[in-house]
């Protein structure tokens, strides 16, 4: 990973996420990415999940595709920092930016990260998890932006985070970015009957 200066806008949303994180167990942040930077990033997904290149996501290392199914249904690809795709390039370099503040300023000591696209076909779902397995103690926090056009609240599709007997929901709508404990935070992905639903979601980790 690579340090970079940082702008007013987007240290005000870096702060937004880690004091959200720090008071509610979550940070969520709107706009994160530029509009024209997620509508390529969707287009990019798009495309892939059209020609095929996506594949069913698995659970853990024992990945079963009839079992897998009960549990989500999301076709996934993975994102390569070394690929030199410009707009992915893009969503990197901000990942690098958002992990050297959050390291100076919470000493968590991040040193790598793992992203992916996702979609979700409309009715699918991935039920009540956790992010990290006891095999993989390198993942420390979720990250996932959503790059869905004009979403609306009766599309559906919402996260649910489950912090302190509470279910806290969120719509995916394009920009936003939700981040909390990977190994601490259960969540869900609740069916959006009528249209897919697209992100690119992984994690940032202890390597």
């Amino acid at each position: 990973m690579k340090s970079t200066l940082h702008t007013e806008q987007e240290i005000e949303q870096f702060e937004e996420l880690i004091n959200g994180f720090m008071d509610k167990g979550y940070g969520s942040c709107d706009d994160f990415l530029g509009p024209q930077l997620i509508n390529s990033l969707r287009d990019k997904l798009l495309a892939l999940h059209q020609s095929g290149d996506m594949h069913p996501a698995g659970i853990g290392k024992n990945f079963d595709y009839k079992k897998n199914a009960e549990i989500r249904g999301d076709v996934i690809r993975w994102l390569d920092e070394k690929n030199c795709d410009p707009q992915e390039q893009q969503f990197f370099d901000k990942l690098d930016r958002f992990v050297t503040h959050l390291n100076s300023t919470c000493y968590t000591g991040i040193n790598g990260y793992e992203f992916h696209y996702a979609y979700y076909a409309p009715g699918s779902f991935y039920k009540r998890h956790l992010d990290r397995f006891r095999s993989d103690k390198g993942r420390q926090f979720s990250f996932v932006i959503y790059l869905n056009d004009n979403w609306q609240e009766t599309d559906g599709g919402e996260i649910s985070l489950y912090l302190e007997n509470t279910d806290t929901r969120l719509s995916p709508v394009a920009g936003r970015v939700v981040f909390f404990k990977s190994d601490e935070t259960e969540h869900e992905v609740h069916i959006a009957p009528g249209r897919p639903r697209l992100s690119i979601a992984g994690w940032l980790k202890k390597i």
